[in-house]
């Protein structure tokens, strides 16, 4: 099963109910998707050893752990040398006020996710972490208004 043209559309339904509910009992999910206990529990092994499933995971509050601020961000750096991008890409993976990191095509270099408690600390972590970072030639900030459709 080595790409998507290869689920049917039980494998798909599946998907969307574990999209949904990642607890949902193989009972329950083989209710909402139409099968027998047995043969759902063999799909959804067939979809987690073939990579289609790479895990499971909390959805957690961003807001009642403190980090209640989201900012999005472009970033481009300075170096294109791979010793500086690999030093540079260890070091912003490893803030843990980031969420989210790409490495883009074209411009800008990066795009990022920050959630962070406020506006103060927001400026603390831009002013001291990244931009204080080598690398970095300019960073482009986008406050979050309203969050329409996240899958976290």
């Amino acid at each position: 099963m080595s790409n998507e043209h290869a689920l049917d559309g039980v494998d798909r339904e599946i998907l969307f109910q574990l999209r949904q509910d990642g607890r949902l009992s193989n009972v329950e999910l083989a209710r909402r998707v139409g099968l027998t206990p047995p043969p759902c529990l063999r799909r959804v092994k067939r979809l987690e050893e073939s990579g289609v499933i790479t895990g499971y995971r909390a959805v957690v509050d961003s807001e009642r752990l403190g980090r209640g601020l989201e900012v999005l961000l472009d970033v481009e750096i300075y170096a294109q040398d791979s010793a500086t991008v690999q030093e540079f890409e260890e070091t912003v993976a490893a803030y843990e006020e980031i969420v989210e990191f790409r490495r883009m095509y074209g411009r800008p270099d990066y795009f990022l996710r920050v959630r962070i408690a406020d506006h103060v600390a927001y400026e603390a972590f831009l002013t001291s972490r990244l931009m204080g970072h080598p690398a970095v030639l300019r960073v482009e900030s986008h406050l979050t208004m309203k969050t329409l459709k996240s899958d976290d």
